[in-house]
């Protein structure tokens, strides 16, 4: 929505609805080109089809019927022909060069308007403030920040610095190639500011990311007396939707309701993205509902308010309404926010058929379409795909990047995850806050405290230690890389502690044991006024399953549902199970899960099977791996332990007997690996490996 936003701010701050005064009196700069058109061309002057031909031979000092002709090439797209006339035209004043350069910018053409632009410079031809609207158009085109400085300064020189007309193109094309602090300048420097003005800011600040700056903005605008019109609202719900402020977009819908926007799809369509990204899916779907027509846009947002709500259900029961009570087709934007519904759903194979309607349909290449499949993919555990997809990218996008470094980290590839991060950074690629939270927990499980420390440095050179969200992943790595005092430093510098970084800095201590450490911090949280989440007790539970903490343990699970109004879940059993385990109380272990409210999964009768491998009852690890067996699920660290099991008890024939079902089955151990760094890439050895080309003196280090 920021995207259409700012089409229209530009489309405006460059229409005749805006026009600027006139700073060239008696001359044709400054004048709108169809006004001065009209009054240059007598009605009696016409064009014959051959344009050598004109009729009205008078005008000769300065061939209107020539620039007319111009004009009409332009208008309907024939450049050629145009860039033809104009080069034999005897006389270009700045109103023919301005033309030209807009049929370039139109056409996106931006190289070429920007070329014309500096021709007409070196001619000698001034630029007047119809001219920089376009070009500046073309610097955002070419992304061209170093152009854009340069026309800058031409229009400080030219005296045209508080012109509206082109001071809103400049807050544009700023806020466009990233430079909002540069954009802020022109705004605050502005005397006066028109509707455009304050839409141009706001949309700047969305496209920026920054919510709370858009809202403050759209609020100023009010204060100065300015009626915010459809353009700023929807911007301003936009910048509600980045915050999950959803009490500010309700006010925004009281304003809409008093000054008669209510009605208007675009901004009804609005709310109901920002209501589904707010997590407000009721108050979606009541305007939704409420609507007598809808567009496919429409239906776009009610289906990715629900999968974004994790509830990919009703996303596909949205999509069958729009089918049948609407007779719409899906396009690329519905494939988007269906695909994460698939994922959630760990629905390959839908996720697949709708890759094939995208290639039946003809929607791809489509950047964000495909980056959503990369995802899917990732989710459900085929990077395969993933990566077929990704590799096949005609262009790529720092999501689509960040997405794949993701979908190796969720799958725990994570040498893969760190070498295609390397290789984003040696291609000088800005990286965001989504690259770093996605690469941290690659470099938690395999990188050394050196190299967490070169990227923690950066991510401090970048402006992100104050992030809570990525200060919570560093927190985590230090945590796991066994620094628990470095990760102890970086949660005290954590200005805004937010559920997560207690619950970070609890497992922290929690996977070196120091249990009581973790209990501490849990009486700290508290005492801090932070309440806690069920990923809190699955830390604290942790901490004492790792140290033996029964009791406490106990204490903490029969805490959940009376004094937190928890409802304890899988996680959570699991970890009892463990607790269960560690002190050797199989029996009470067994009970427990038989007296479970809810359908033991792989995960309980997993933590089963490994206490009964430490405690070498081979009776119960065959009741835990008979179930686990029977769910279908990967079957080969099952088998494995109960050979273990059976070899140590010297039943040599039940070792046998296992071996051949894994062979049946087409199961194989996972052979173990060590990992070489050379020249900042890892390479993966398994044992007695000999296919690097310099083995030999990867074996003498």
């Amino acid at each position: 929505m920021a995207m259409v936003s700012f089409a229209h701010i530009f489309c405006k701050s460059i229409s005749s609805e805006n026009e600027p005064p006139n700073k060239n009196n008696g001359t044709n700069a400054g004048r709108n080109p169809n006004d001065l058109l009209k009054q240059r061309i007598p009605k009696s002057t016409f064009i014959n089809k051959n344009r050598k031909k004109i009729v009205n031979p008078t005008l000769t000092a300065y061939d209107i019927s020539l620039t007319r002709t111009l004009c009409s090439y332009i208008d309907s797209g024939n450049l050629d022909k145009a860039v033809s006339l104009f080069e034999e035209m005897p006389l270009r004043d700045t109103f023919v060069w301005n033309c030209l350069i807009r049929g370039f910018t139109n056409n996106g053409f931006y190289e070429k308007a920007i070329e014309y632009y500096q021709t007409m410079q070196n001619v000698g031809v001034s630029a007047d403030n119809y001219t920089f609207p376009f070009v500046l158009k073309s610097c955002i085109g070419v992304s061209s920040l170093r152009e854009g400085w340069n026309v800058h300064s031409k229009v400080i020189k030219l005296g045209f610095e508080f012109d509206v007309f082109i001071c809103n193109s400049l807050i544009v094309m700023y806020a466009k190639l990233g430079c909002l602090e540069y954009a802020e300048s022109v705004f605050d420097a502005m005397p006066v500011k028109d509707m455009v003005t304050w839409n141009s800011m706001i949309s700047g600040y969305v496209s920026a990311g920054d919510g709370w700056k858009a809202l403050l903005c759209f609020r100023g605008m009010q204060v100065e007396g300015m009626k915010p019109d459809r353009f700023g609202i929807v911007s301003a719900l936009v910048g509600c939707s980045l915050e999950g402020c959803s009490q500010q977009g309700r006010e925004i819908h009281g304003y809409t309701i008093k000054f008669d926007f209510e009605f208007d799809v675009k901004v009804q369509t609005s709310f109901i993205d920002m209501y589904g990204k707010c997590g407000r899916l009721q108050l979606a779907e009541r305007l939704f509902n409420r609507m007598s027509s809808r567009n496919i846009v429409v239906w776009n947002a009610m289906i990715g308010g629900y999968a974004l709500n994790g509830k990919p259900l009703e996303a596909f029961s949205c999509l069958g309404k729009m089918q049948l009570a609407d007779k719409m087709n899906p396009d690329e934007i519905t494939l988007v926010n269906l695909l994460p519904a698939c994922a959630q759903l760990q629905g390959v194979l839908l996720g697949r058929s709708m890759h094939g309607h995208a290639i039946r349909n003809v929607f791809l290449p489509h950047l964000v379409l495909e980056t959503a499949l990369v995802d899917l993919y990732g989710k459900c555990g085929e990077l395969k795909l993933a990566k077929r997809v990704f590799n096949g990218l005609k262009e790529r996008s720092l999501a689509s990047w960040n997405v794949m470094v993701s979908a190796y980290v969720q799958n725990g590839w994570y040498w893969e995850a760190l070498n295609l991060f390397l290789n984003l950074f040696s291609m000088s690629i800005s990286i965001d806050a989504v690259t770093i939270a996605s690469i941290l927990p690659a470099y938690a499980e395999v990188a050394s405290i050196k190299e967490g420390m070169q990227i923690h440095c950066y991510i401090i050179k970048l402006g992100y230690s104050l992030n809570t969200s990525i200060s919570n992943a560093v927190v985590y790595m230090y945590a796991k890389a066994g620094d628990t005092q470095i990760a102890r430093q970086v949660f005290a510098r954590i200005v805004f502690k937010d559920v997560v970084s207690w619950n970070t800095i609890m497992m922290g201590y929690a996977i070196h044991g120091y249990g009581r450490i973790a209990i501490e911090l849990f009486s700290k949280m508290q005492e801090e006024g932070m309440k806690p989440n069920k990923s809190t007790f699955v830390s604290l539970l942790s901490s004492c399953s790792i140290t033996g903490l029964f009791n406490e343990g106990w204490e903490f699970f029969g805490s959940m549902r009376v004094d937190y109004g928890i409802e304890p879940e899988i996680e959570h059993y699991g970890c009892m199970v463990d607790l269960f385990g560690r002190i050797g109380a199989l029996d009470a272990a067994k009970k427990f899960i038989d007296e479970m409210p809810l359908v033991p999964t792989a995960r309980i009768w997993g933590s089963l099977l490994a206490a009964s491998r430490n405690n070498g009852n081979i009776d119960l690890a065959e009741l835990a791996a008979g179930h686990i067996l029977s769910l279908g699920h990967d079957n080969t660290g099952c088998y494995i332990l109960l050979s273990n099991m059976y070899a140590e008890a010297g039943r040599w024939e039940d070792v046998k007997r296992i071996r051949h079902l894994m062979m049946q089955e087409g199961l194989k151990k996972t052979m173990g690996y060590s990992t070489v760094k050379m020249n900042t890439k890892a390479y993966k050895f398994t044992d007695g490996d000999t296919s690097h080309e310099s083995t030999n003196l990867i074996y003498n280090v």
